[in-house]
């Protein structure tokens, strides 16, 4: 690609980063990482009456989570932050005013009654709701000033209880002809101009809307393509007009495909579209994200479905996203999760589980955790788990000094507790006096004694990992009471003894 590549992600904090958002943000990082260009991140914060402050936070928590460095910005405490729209106003107002003067825009007066009024009556019509263009030929004093027209920008509330009387700076969009696009993705798109109405660009606050502050913007920090979702594609011409009035080279435009849920309906909380943030809490690996994200609408080929990062921006293409829409598949995320997690080196998931565990397990286990014990179970586990946060029920037995047997599941079965009792005691007898408390060794004396009971290793087996870890199900047995050590072993089979004696005294 001979043109230097620039492109930016534009979010607007005005809620939580969704998957659909953050997959944006992706395939524009991949993008200028293919290329060797440029990524920037542009806070599009002007929006005041929707903003809520701690979504910035989010925003950018999320990026760094994903390792989705951008490259340029302000500089704060030593790295780039991101641009803020908030901050540029003056630069808005510079161009709204040489469009007023140009004839391309205008004041409009109407009050929101009177547009409420109007778009009630277009609805009753069964039109669609569009500006009347009133004021698009009002008789107006000579360039009159932008801001003292419509008052100062408002707080960061957004509220200005003066605002019903204030002007807006509206477009002037053609009447007829069409405009047309050659999309990156879609091809060839058009639209009439005759059916879409003149915009605002500068609100009554003084804020811009998003289509002069991101048209604006983009020229200004020569953004060479601007890949977004489909939900964009509408306001297009919009922008394409725009670029013309500002006499401005527009560039290069993508349209992503939308995210479906399984139903193939539109992406919704109810298929699993929370907060990125809200998949870091629930355990998923950041790089196992960034691989499913990576599917939703584009592929390498028709078979491969594990990349690493690496991979992804050596391949990377436009070439290869799909126009319909990409379907999230939460099964297919929670079982790449699981794949990423078990080619984690046992210290590098250590690592990684402990937050989890230092939330999840039972208070009375000390804190903090001991990480060289923790190295030790997490190969017994290591196989098991599919998100992080299932780390504190897979592992808590290793470190309860309790446990809450249930004599149901302690006695196998066509056992009943006084072989049950007997078998225990034999077994603690071993535990107590095997001179090596390791895997192999366990493994010889406890199966010779299932011969010498005439248990199967089913019984005898059971009924052990019953007593020394609570559970039915666990990891190897022999590898688990290494782990777990010969003291809260023993002190286990003592503790599923009395049980049984206990039971026996009924």
């Amino acid at each position: 690609m001979s043109e230097t590549v620039r492109v930016r992600y534009a979010p607007s904090p005005t809620g939580e980063p969704h998957v659909g958002n953050v997959r944006t943000a992706l395939f524009n990082w991949l993008f200028a990482r293919r290329h060797g260009g440029s990524f920037i991140v542009r806070i599009e914060d002007t929006d005041r009456e929707r903003y809520e402050k701690d979504a910035v936070r989010v925003i950018l928590e999320a990026l760094r989570w994903l390792e989705l460095d951008w490259d340029e910005g302000p500089e704060v405490g030593g790295a780039h932050g991101p641009y803020f729209q908030s901050q540029r106003l003056e630069v808005y107002h510079q161009e709204a005013m040489e469009l007023v003067d140009k004839g391309c825009a205008y004041y409009c007066y109407c009050s929101s009654e009177r547009l409420q009024e109007m778009r009630r009556e277009q609805q009753r019509k069964g039109e669609p709701p569009r500006y009347d263009r009133q004021c698009r030929d009002l008789s107006l004093p000579p360039t009159p000033n932008l801001v003292s027209a419509m008052g100062q920008p408002t707080s960061e509330s957004g509220r200005d209880e003066d605002n019903e009387t204030k002007a807006v700076v509206r477009f002037k969009m053609p009447l007829s002809g069409e405009t047309g696009l050659d999309d990156l993705i879609r091809g060839d798109v058009s639209w009439q101009n005759e059916l879409l109405d003149d915009f605002v660009i500068i609100k009554s606050d003084g804020f811009p809307t998003y289509h002069l502050g991101n048209v604006v913007d983009d020229h200004v920090m020569k953004i060479s393509h601007v890949l977004r979702a489909e939900e964009w594609l509408p306001s297009t011409p919009r922008h394409l007009q725009l670029y013309q009035a500002l006499g401005y080279q527009p560039p290069l435009f993508g349209h992503f495909p939308l995210i479906l849920g399984p139903d193939r309906s539109k992406l919704s909380k109810r298929h699993g579209a929370t907060s990125i943030l809200e998949y870091r809490e629930m355990g998923f690996l950041p790089e196992a994200l960034i691989n499913f994200m990576s599917l939703l609408g584009w592929s390498l080929d028709d078979r491969t479905d594990m990349m690493s990062r690496d991979t992804l921006v050596e391949h990377f293409s436009l070439e290869r996203i799909v126009k319909g829409g990409a379907i999230f598949d939460r099964e297919k995320l929670l079982w790449m999760n699981g794949v990423y997690i078990r080619q984690l080196s046992p210290e590098d998931l250590a690592q990684r589980m402990s937050p989890y565990l230092e939330q999840d397990l039972p208070s009375e286990i000390p804190r903090p955790l001991d990480q060289r014990y923790l190295g030790r179970i997490v190969p017994l586990i290591q196989e098991r788990i599919k998100r992080l946060d299932d780390s504190a029920g897979l592992v808590s037995y290793f470190f309860q000094e309790d446990l809450d047997c249930d004599l149901s599941t302690l006695i196998p079965k066509e056992m009943d507790p006084e072989n049950t009792a007997q078998a225990l005691r034999q077994s603690l007898e071993i535990v107590e006096s095997v001179e090596s408390f390791d895997t192999a060794s366990l493994e010889e004396r406890l199966r010779a004694l299932t011969s010498e009971l005439g248990l199967s290793g089913r019984q005898l087996f059971g009924a052990l990992r019953v007593a020394v870890t609570g559970r039915t199900a666990s990891p190897p047995l022999f590898e688990t009471m290494e782990v777990l050590g010969r003291q809260r072993c023993q002190s286990r089979l003592q503790q599923a003894l009395q049980h049984l004696m206990a039971l026996k005294a009924k």
